[in-house]
Formats: C-alpha cells, structure tokens, sequence
C-alpha cells in the first residue's frame, strides 16, 4: 500500500499547518470551517487534524466564496450545488453516449 495513498484523493495525508501553508490561510481559517461543520478532517490518534487533497480543494473553494463577499453558510451551499450539478452534468453525458451507443448496435442490426 505505502505510497500509493498519496494518489487517493481521500487519504488524510496533509497536516493542518501544510495545509494553511498550501492555501495561503491560516490555521484558524481551517479550524473555523472544521468548527463549522463544513469540512470534516481526520484526527490522527494524537487529534491532530489531517486533510485529504480533496478537502483541501474544498477549502480553497470555500476561500474564493468567502474572499467574493459570501457568509460561510452561503458559501457552503454554493459549494455543494455547484459539486452537484457537476455530477449531474457527468451523469447526463455518460447517459447520451450510453443511448449514442446503443443507437449505433440498433443500427448495426438493421443492416442485412
């Protein structure tokens, strides 16, 4: 396993003064969303928060909101919507070259 965690999106594997580092915040900046509800770290077995690469990009998300003028709730929202239009736009585009695929045995049968 090892090294092949780095990849995964989902693996906790930054410490949170990395992770201000990273986003240029500060370490209260990600303790308030934590405090928040709003991203969720692991806590390593001495409860220091560790961030995965996607909540990280879900920090600097949130940071943009709030930097445009959005309370952090509003910010919240905004995030979460936009990550599931996202997904629904992907499901709409593997659906059409579903159907495009299909269409295209439907014709193939029809040939003599």
């Amino acid at each position: 396993m090892g090294l092949d965690r780095l990849d995964d999106p989902d693996y906790p594997a930054m410490a949170m003064g990395q992770a201000a580092e990273l986003l240029d915040v500060e370490p209260a900046f990600l303790r308030s969303l934590d405090t928040a509800g709003v991203v969720h770290p692991l806590r390593s077995a001495g409860g220091h928060r560790r961030y995965s690469r996607r909540q990280l990009e879900q920090a600097a998300r949130l940071r943009t909101l709030l930097d445009d003028g959005h309370p952090l709730g509003s910010a919240s929202w905004i995030d979460r919507l936009r990550g599931e239009l996202g997904q629904a736009h992907a499901e709409i585009e593997r659906l059409r070259a579903e159907l495009a695929a299909l269409r295209t045995d439907d014709t193939s049968e029809q040939r003599p």
